[in-house]
């Protein structure tokens, strides 16, 4: 630790105990379920790592093995990093496994190095002006002796090395705000030498960050994790491990619900300790099972004469409905409340059965609107919270649902200015509670932009209408779907969702385009990974794949595996490839026999009708190349790839290459003069007929020595052109 000459190390000393103080509160009271409070955990006792991946610098998504791994990426280039995920992906659970590691020193975690670290939620700070002042009021204790001025000395000095960790920006009720100290911090206006972490979900990255600034989002729990966890924190015994499993992993739709680690670890709880499983069908189902397990639980701690009472309260909430809708769609966003308020808006003893059963939490605070400092007597109130925000969504969505039907005009208003991916899981819930509700929601979602698709996914929250919901996917399927790696995880996933509805209906899907998202096909030839972590899984009324890749060199076993899955896809006929560089030629005999006997059509550059034979394995072209083969600078990726295959294919096959011009593309040759690299990045390999290689560089630039006998050394790999330009 560098101690500043300015500092006083016992003042440091000071600061510390008390932040880790704060912290050990903090990160000891997890609740994996909320109603059960005698068994708070530790966060490390608890904690399962979700998959991460991080944002490289062509703004590609790449995974990262283990949360360590987001210090290495910071390390790089990056001060600020975003991690983001979606509503329920264990986003503050990792925040605080980070306090944890700080707080107790684990010497394994690169967390631990930092010499102050800060945890501030966001949620809390609606009208907080300043960072010292957050700091004060919400992470020193009541009987601190550290001084506002002590603190400020500390954020200022520059020899000190501090990491903030912004929680939960999402919830944030300034976010809106341009000149909040945190919109100030995260553009690098102030305290540029602070390291940030800001938690937030992938629908509400800040609008405005500094040049320093990367991204890490999480993907959720896969069947390893889930595992993990059950044996981890719900049970030892064996044959219970095994009845919760099979649970997951016998009801596919409860598997991609349970993607989401909140579920998956509410769900795994209620499982081991209720005997009567449910049939889970949406997500409102999952919700409506969680929500009638937590009033279940209490009611059967009363004698029978209060349950009644309990059971009133359970079923008619639409006084918490209606302020849980007014605190998310307001002006600014509201999901703290004092505690008085929210009782007279609800009723004490509804108020008192939520926060006994776990859906209301309380949190003691500072009183600001008392003006009060730390050299007066400090009062304290009480907040209250929802135990996540999509409790506070859940309830929402009960008054949507109501409100959606009797005051059109108002919904239709409501409408044009709310994104439906903001609040994806209002409109679900509500669409899933009410059918009448269901039919006007996705009346107009269905004309914002992706509409469609996210149509699909509030119909699939409906028993009933199965017919409306066919409709628009026999519409959306006879088109080409395509699901782009510029897509929200919710729109990938929704669009999968829709292409596995159409198949098991048995309706015929035109073309699926995975453009630049895919990732690899799984080793058991299961699924289709994408580069989100969204699964793929065979789709048996798929017509036609196309795999659009980018740079992408396309290695023989990664071809393989992409046969595999295509043989798995039973109706299937043709399989193309878009932008990328396959192999010339693959073992035949790995060719699967799905593949070949359904003659399907395996191709490339379809416009140069380049494919595979299936019984050789080899590419062949349909064409010879008469005129000139012209690589532009400006063309795209794809069309350079598209251009190098068809050279490729026709050197390999003894095609005569008339003309080949290299238009402002050429970058360098490489070492062994083997290949002519391009300002892609792609390469050009040796030809083995090429008449003619023109290269014409930008204006201005100048070919060196070096550079042309790399030139003259690639030619002489060829069989010699007749001229070389």
């Amino acid at each position: 630790m560098r101690i500043s000459v300015f500092f006083v190390p016992e003042k440091m000393a000071s600061i510390i105990r008390e932040l880790k103080q704060t912290c050990h509160t903090l990160y000891n009271k997890i609740q994996p379920i909320p109603y059960i409070k005698e068994r708070l955990n530790s966060v490390d006792k608890v904690f399962i790592e979700v998959g991460i991946e991080y944002c490289d610098s062509r703004g590609s998504w790449k995974t990262l093995d283990g949360y360590h791994g987001i210090c290495s990426v910071a390390k790089r280039d990056f001060r600020i990093q975003i991690i983001e995920g979606d509503p329920g992906y264990g986003k503050s659970t990792l925040a605080l496994q980070l306090v944890y590691d700080w707080c107790n020193g684990v010497s394994h975690s690169p967390f631990c190095e930092p010499d102050i670290l800060i945890f501030l939620n966001l949620r809390q700070l609606g009208g907080i002006t300043s960072f010292v002042e957050a700091i004060e009021q919400f992470l020193l204790p009541r009987d601190s002796l550290v001084t506002r001025q002590d603190v400020e000395q500390l954020i200022n000095n520059r020899d000190i090395n501090i990491l903030v960790i912004f929680d939960a920006y999402d919830e944030y009720p300034d976010q809106h705000i341009e000149d909040t100290f945190v919109a100030k911090i995260l553009e690098e206006k102030i305290l540029r030498h602070v390291d940030v972490l800001l938690i937030t979900r992938s629908s509400c990255i800040p609008p405005a960050c500094g040049s320093r600034t990367g991204r890490i989002r999480l993907t959720g729990f896969d069947e390893g994790a889930r595992e993990q966890y059950v044996r981890k924190a719900v049970t030892g015994n064996e044959g219970e491990v095994r009845k919760i499993l099979h649970q997951f992993n016998t009801n596919p739709i409860l598997q991609d619900i349970c993607q989401a680690p909140l579920f998956s670890v509410m769900y795994a709880h209620v499982a081991h300790e209720e005997e009567a499983f449910h049939d889970i069908r949406s997500v409102t189902e999952f919700f409506l099972y969680m929500i009638d397990c937590f009033h279940s639980h209490a009611q059967n701690k009363v004698p029978g004469e209060k349950r009644e009472q309990l059971q009133m309260y359970a079923d008619n909430h639409q006084k918490l409905d209606k302020f849980a809708f007014d605190s998310l769609t307001g002006t600014q966003q509201q999901l703290v409340w004092d505690k008085k308020i929210l009782i007279k808006k609800i009723g004490a003893d509804f108020y008192d059965l939520h926060v006994n059963i776990g859906i209301l939490v309380e949190e003691e605070v500072i009183d600001r609107n008392r003006g009060a400092t730390r050299a007066l007597s400090i009062q304290y109130l009480t907040e209250v919270r929802f135990y996540h925000k999509l409790f506070c969504e859940w309830y929402a969505a009960h008054h949507l649902a109501r409100s959606v039907t009797s005051f059109w005009a108002w919904f239709y208003d409501f409408c044009k200015h709310v994104n439906p991916y903001d609040m994806q899981f209002v409109y679900r819930f509500a669409c899933g509670i009410s059918s009448a509700a269901a039919k006007q929601v996705i009346k107009l979602v269905k004309k914002k932009q992706d509409g469609d698709k996210f149509a699909v996914l509030c119909s699939l929250e409906q028993e009933e209408n199965t017919e409306d919901v066919l409709s628009i996917v026999r519409d959306l399927v006879s088109r080409d779907v395509h699901i782009s790696e510029k897509d929200t995880r919710l729109l990938q996933r929704t669009t999968v969702q829709m292409l596995e509805l159409a198949s098991h209906k048995e309706v015929p899907i035109k073309c699926l385009n995975l453009d630049h998202s895919f990732e690899t096909v799984d080793k058991k030839l299961t699924h289709i990974a994408l580069k989100s972590g969204i699964v793929v899984r065979p789709i048996v009324h798929l017509q036609l794949l196309i795999v659009r890749m980018g740079t992408t060199d396309v290695t023989e076993q990664e071809l393989i595996n992409i046969l595999g899955f295509a043989g798995q896809c039973a109706n299937l006929m043709e399989l193309r490839f878009d932008g990328c560089i396959l192999p010339l030629s693959i073992n035949a005999e790995s060719i699967p026999d799905q593949v070949i006997s359904r003659k399907m059509k395996v191709s490339c550059c379809p416009e140069n009708k380049i494919q595979f034979n299936l019984r050789s394995g080899k590419l062949e072209s349909g064409t010879e190349l008469s005129g000139d083969v012209k690589i532009r600078n400006e063309d795209t990726v794809a069309s350079q790839a598209s251009k190098v295959m068809q050279l490729m294919v026709a050197s390999a096959n003894n095609i005569p290459i008339s003309k080949v011009r290299l238009d402002e593309s050429f970058s360098s040759v490489d070492s062994d003069g083997l290949s002519l690299v391009l300002h892609s990045g792609l390469c050009l390999p040796r030809l083995s007929s090429p008449q003619k290689l023109w290269i014409e560089t930008e204006d201005g630039r100048e070919v060196t020595v070096d550079e042309w006998t790399g030139l003259l050394k690639y030619a002489k790999q060829c069989q010699p052109p007749k001229e070389l330009w």
